[in-house]
């Protein structure tokens, strides 16, 4: 992993932080990040009670493909709005619903996330 893939990868995870993004290890399996060190690049995950490389863990996005009809209604209210404020809404929506508006799952960075996993009702 890039130092540039590190940094995007962080700075995803950190906007995500307070909707509970569940994550994996090679090692320990899945589980929700408690926390972030960005000067370390480590994560922490309350499961395992330790910090893991953020190159060692991949976080479960959700593909924009995957939006349930619902929440393309409430994009389609965020996208009405002229106002610069919009895209602070739509942003903090994707983040809510773990959507991959990064490409991080097409760059090997994150997995798609499986049917249901954040409780989305389709």
């Amino acid at each position: 992993m890039t130092q540039k893939e590190k940094e995007l990868l962080l700075k995803d995870l950190c906007a995500r932080l307070p909707y509970g993004v569940v994550y994996t290890d090679s090692q320990h399996g899945d589980s929700r990040i408690t926390e972030i060190d960005t000067i370390s690049e480590v994560v922490y995950f309350y499961d395992v009670d330790e910090y893991i490389e953020i190159k060692n863990c991949k976080p479960y996005l959700r593909t924009i493909s995957s939006m349930t009809e619902e929440e393309k209604q409430v994009l389609e209210l965020c996208n009405a709005f002229v106002e610069p404020r919009s895209i602070e809404l739509k942003v903090d929506f994707y983040n809510q619903c773990h959507l991959d508006y990064r490409g991080l799952i097409d760059k090997g960075l994150a997995i798609e996330a499986p049917k249901g996993m954040y409780n989305i009702k389709e």
